[in-house]
């Protein structure tokens, strides 16, 4: 218990020390106007900076996140097998895929996975 919160402590230590070695080494001491600016050629933007954001892109990066963080969820489903009653751990895993399938049978029927 005690070597584990020396360790815990020296890794907080190091990695604090890393943080302020990496914000003090990183300053840059000329602060120039051009520099700073958005655009560092020193010409003025003629149109707009903001460009149109496709708003299906948005949306099928938003569904790739979901169905990755549920992928996360189902890894630990098959290492648990040996620890937990079978009945129990079919039938949560069951469960869980089953919410897993109808959102994403909602979202074909919704033809939210179509890209054009």
């Amino acid at each position: 218990m005690f070597t584990t919160l020396i360790m815990a402590t020296i890794t907080l230590l190091i990695s604090y020390l890393v943080m302020i070695l990496a914000t003090v080494l990183s300053k840059k001491t000329l602060m120039d106007r051009e520099k700073n600016s958005p655009y560092e050629c020193g010409f003025d933007p003629k149109g707009s900076a903001r460009i149109p954001f496709s708003l299906r892109f948005f949306l099928i990066a938003v569904i790739f996140l979901i169905f990755d963080v549920e992928i996360t969820l189902l890894l630990p489903i098959a290492t648990t097998i040996n620890m937990a009653n079978l009945f129990s751990w079919i039938t949560t895993a069951m469960i869980f895929l089953m919410i897993l399938l109808v959102g994403l049978y909602y979202e074909w029927s919704q033809s939210a996975l179509e890209w054009s």
